[in-house]
């Protein structure tokens, strides 16, 4: 089967994210935001239904906007609730929600450390 990749030129395809501990990553993802993963041996897994497509590797780096990484945003329809479910799940809110022309946001970093802001336009 092949893929039409004719509107791929040029646009963001992949992303990949470094973390410490898989499994514990694969957890979080998808207890907070439904992804699920395929597993490519111990050390890798490609994200599913995360809008765009990606992967987790085992590293010990981690994202950080303070040491230049870039952001991954989410998007969600109810931010407050998006808040609560990552802290249930071991996240951490680095930034509180704050205003921004369009939305509103906050950052957070995952069970690894790992940053990434969730925004939301209502």
């Amino acid at each position: 089967m092949s893929t039409d990749l004719s509107q791929a030129h040029h646009k963001i395809n992949y992303i990949e994210i470094p973390v410490k501990a898989l499994a514990s990553s694969k957890a979080f993802f998808n207890q907070v935001f439904a992804w699920t993963f395929v597993d490519y041996g111990d050390d890798y897994a490609a994200i599913v239904g995360a809008g765009i497509d990606g992967g987790l590797y085992s590293s010990d780096k981690q994202v950080s906007v303070q040491q230049g990484s870039v952001l991954v945003v989410l998007y969600s329809a109810d931010l407050a609730k998006t808040e609560q479910a990552i802290i249930h799940a071991g996240g951490s809110i680095i930034k509180p929600v704050f205003e921004f022309p369009g939305g509103r946001r906050f950052h957070f970093c995952d069970v690894n450390g790992n940053e990434f802001a969730v925004w939301s336009d209502k």
